[in-house]
C-alpha cells in the first residue's frame, strides 16, 4: 500500500473522497468546503437525515455536482471534540471495509480534520496508516484458494503539515513489525518450531548491517547451567534455541543495550500437568511473547534507530512424555536458586528465568520481557489490558505513558514482598507457583528474583496477544515499540501482539485449571 501526504484540492478527480460529518449536523472543515464545491448538496442531505454523524455509519455518494471525485464516502464521527481514540478507529475500520468492499483503488482521506480528544495530527496519521494496514491484513498460507487480492492501492492524507509524512513512514515501519508478529504466531505448531524462530530471526538479521544473531543451543544451555529452561524442553523432541537479534546502531556503539525478553512456547500443552482439550489448538499463540519481540525488532531495523536493542527469542516447546520434568521436581536455575516444581504448565516462568539471567551479561540498560504468561491476568484484566510489573517506577511510567501513547493498553499490577511469601517452598528456595490468589502478580514476583542486577519490567500479554472465535488470529498489538525514539522505551503495536507493544487487545478463554495461557 502506498501512502502520501499533500495538501490536495478537494475538486480533483480521485475514485473516492473520504469525508467526515459530526453528529446534530455539526461538519468537519472538508464537508464545508465540498458542500460549498456542490452548492449546498451534502448540508441538504444532512438536514434531510439520509446523512448520519453516528459513529460506524458510513454513506457512498456517486457524481455530485461540480465534484470530479467518482464517489464521497461520508464517515460518522460521532459528537463534535468528544471522538475517542477508540471510536476513532472503528470510523477507520468501518472506511477500510468500504473500500475494500468497492474494490477502490485509490482514496483521498480528510479524516485528518477530525478532532480526536488529546490528540494531534500526527497521531491521526500514523493511528490512521496502523489501523489501515492491520484491517487489511489476511493470512492464508495454508489455503488451497487463496483470498482476493486487495484492490486499494493508495490513500492520500489532505494535509500540508510537515510531519504527516514522517508519521506515515513511523507507521508504515511499525505496521510492518506487527504484521511480521502475526504471520509468525499465526503459524501452526508443526511449522513454528524453536528452530523455525530461530531461521526467522537469521531471516531478519540478513536485512540490516546493523542487525546480528546469536543462537544458543540446548548443549550450551547445559553448560551454562539453563536448567530451569531445558526442564520445560525435556518432554518435546523439538530442540529448545534461544535467538539473540543484536541491533547496534546508537552513535556511541558502547552504549548500554535495552534488552527485550520474549517468551516463545512455540506449543505448550501444559506438560504432566496436561491442559484441556477445549481450545488447546490456540496454545501455539504460547510464542507470541517472542513474536512482539521479533515484530519489534524488524521495526526498529526499518525505522533505523539510533539505539542498541537486544532482542532475545525463548524458543521451547512444552509437551508431556516419559522424559518430561514433573510436579515434585527441583531445578537448579542458571543463577543458582532452586525451583520446586509444581506445575509443569507454569513452565513461562522456568524458561524466561534463566534467559532473564543470562541477559545479565549485556549490561542492560534497562529489560523488559513479554509473555503470554497466566490465564490469572486475563481473569483480572481481561481482554483489553496487559498486566504490567516492575521493581522500578520509573521505567513502569514509561511503559505506561508508552501504552497510552500507542493506545496498547497497559495496567500496573503491585509488587510487594507479600507475593513473595506465596512462592516459599519447604523444599527449594522457590515454588514455581503461588497458588491461585494473585496468580498473575506472584508469577511476576516470581521473574523479579532473577532480575535483581538491572532495571526490569515485565508484561503479560495472555489477555491480548490473540482473539477468538470468527476473528480467531494474532493480533500482533503487543506493544514493545513506542517511544523508543524518545527516552529509550520500544513500545509500541507489535504484538504481536501485540498489538496495539509489546502491548494491544487480545482475547483469550480460561479455565481455572489452567495456570498459564
Amino acid at each position: 500500500m502506498k501512502y502520501q501526504a499533500n495538501s490536495t484540492a478537494l475538486s480533483q478527480s480521485t475514485d473516492c473522497l473520504i469525508i467526515g460529518i459530526y453528529e446534530n449536523n455539526e461538519f468537519t472543515k472538508s464537508f464545508n468546503e465540498i458542500d460549498q464545491i456542490t452548492k449546498g448538496y451534502l448540508s441538504q442531505l444532512a438536514q434531510s437525515q439520509d446523512l448520519s454523524g453516528k459513529i460506524g455509519q458510513a454513506t457512498l455518494l456517486h457524481s455530485l455536482p461540480n465534484l470530479a471525485a467518482k464517489r464521497v464516502l461520508v464517515a460518522g464521527c460521532g459528537k463534535k471534540g468528544e471522538t475517542t481514540e477508540r471510536q476513532f478507529k472503528q470510523i477507520i475500520q468501518r472506511v477500510t471495509q468500504t473500500l475494500k468492499e468497492l474494490n477502490i483503488q485509490q482514496a483521498i482521506n480528510n479524516l485528518t480534520d477530525v478532532e480526536i480528544k488529546d490528540r494531534d495530527l500526527f497521531w491521526n496519521v500514523r493511528f490512521t496508516v496502523e489501523t489501515i494496514e492491520h484491517s487489511l491484513y489476511q493470512f492464508d498460507e495454508f489455503k488451497s484458494k487463496k483470498a482476493d487480492a486487495i484492490s486499494l492501492q493508495e490513500i492520500v492524507f489532505n494535509t500540508d503539515d510537515a510531519q504527516a509524512q514522517q508519521a506515515i513512514a513511523e507507521a508504515q515501519a511499525i505496521a510492518s513489525g506487527v504484521k511480521a508478529a502475526r504471520n509468525i504466531a499465526n503459524m501452526p505448531p508443526n511449522i513454528c518450531t524453536p528452530a523455525y524462530l530461530a531461521e526467522q530471526a537469521k531471516n531478519l538479521a540478513e536485512t540490516s548491517t546493523a542487525l546480528s544473531l546469536d543462537v544458543i543451543n540446548e548443549e550450551e544451555m547445559s553448560k551454562l547451567g539453563m536448567n530451569a529452561y531445558l526442564a520445560v524442553s525435556r518432554g518435546s523432541q523439538n530442540p529448545a534455541y534461544m535467538s539473540i537479534l543484536h541491533f547496534n546502531n546508537a552513535p556511541d556503539k558502547n552504549a548500554k543495550p535495552i534488552v527485550l525478553v520474549g517468551k516463545g512456547l512455540t506449543f505448550d500443552a501444559g506438560g504432566i500437568s496436561l491442559k484441556p482439550a477445549a481450545d488447546m489448538d490456540e496454545m501455539k499463540y504460547d510464542m507470541c511473547g517472542a513474536a512482539s519481540v521479533f515484530g519489534t525488532m524488524k521495526a526498529i531495523a526499518e525505522l533505523n534507530l539510533p539505539l542498541n536493542v537486544i532482542g532475545v527469542l525463548a524458543g521451547c516447546e512444552n509437551l508431556p512424555d516419559g522424559n518430561a520434568y514433573r510436579p515434585g521436581d527441583i531445578l537448579t536455575t542458571m543463577n543458582g536458586l532452586t525451583v520446586e516444581v509444581l506445575n509443569t504448565d507454569a513452565e513461562g516462568r522456568l524458561v524466561l528465568c534463566d534467559a532473564l539471567t543470562y541477559v545479565e551479561r549485556f549490561e542492560p540498560q534497562y529489560v523488559i520481557d513479554v509473555a503470554t504468561l497466566t490465564g490469572a491476568c486475563v481473569v483480572a484484566l481481561g481482554q483489553h489490558n496487559s498486566g504490567l510489573v516492575s521493581t522500578d517506577d520509573a521505567l513502569a511510567e514509561q511503559l505506561l505513558q508508552a501504552a497510552q501513547q500507542t493506545t496498547d493498553k497497559a495496567w500496573r499490577l503491585p509488587l510487594s514482598e507479600e507475593y513473595q511469601e506465596q512462592l516459599k517452598s519447604p523444599f527449594a528456595d522457590l515454588a514455581n507457583i503461588g497458588g491461585r490468589w494473585g496468580g498473575a502478580i506472584t508469577a511476576g514476583a516470581f521473574l523479579s528474583n532473577f532480575t535483581k542486577k538491572y532495571t526490569w519490567a515485565h508484561l503479560d500479554i495472555a489477555g491480548t496477544a490473540w482473539l477468538q472465535g470468527a476473528n480467531k488470529g494474532a493480533t500482533g498489538e503487543n506493544a514493545i515499540i513506542t517511544s523508543v525514539k524518545k527516552a529509550n522505551i520500544i513500545v509500541a503495536p507489535v504484538s504481536i501482539t501485540m498489538p496495539n507493544s509489546m502491548m494491544g487487545e487480545v482475547t483469550s478463554k480460561v479455565s481455572e485449571a489452567v495456570v498459564e495461557s
